[in-house]
């Protein structure tokens, strides 16, 4: 039911827009299908912590298959991927998984996905472009 309530991006210039119009919040974009079992988990956890990161994030959401423009370039081959931005930058974060480029697994606490939230964007804040998780998770097949 999150990706109901949350803001969908529907073409290449509106993630670019997003992207670019945030100066100071650290933007997190879903890329995934709404249909999709882990996008709808994943939607309904951001759309939960939504209003307890907004002083510092702001989240939306992009269907892959209605705007494959990003697809090949930031490798958008699971079923759900999270990836931070700020200040146009992509932002990259160790979860002890191999991938650091992006967010590609289900979290099920709303405490440690603000966690991880707030470890970015601190981490952004400060000039850096990989920042490591508070927990670190073993990979997930």
């Amino acid at each position: 039911m999150g990706s109901v309530f949350l803001p969908h991006l529907n073409s290449g210039w509106h993630v670019d827009q997003a992207i670019l119009s945030e100066d100071e919040r650290l933007v997190v974009i879903r890329f995934g299908r709404d249909w999709d079992k882990d996008c709808m988990l994943m939607d309904e956890l951001l759309y939960e912590i939504t209003p307890l990161v907004s002083n510092f994030a702001v989240v939306y959401l992009c269907d892959i298959d209605k705007v494959p423009d990003f697809n090949e370039m930031y490798e958008l081959y699971d079923p759900m991927t999270v990836m931070f931005f700020h200040k146009n930058k992509h932002m990259m974060c160790d979860f002890g998984t191999g991938d650091n480029n992006k967010l590609n697994f289900v979290m099920t606490d709303k405490q440690e996905l603000i966690d991880v939230i707030e470890t970015v964007y601190r981490g952004a804040v400060k000039g850096k472009g990989l920042v490591i998780s508070p927990v670190q998770y073993t990979r997930r097949s």
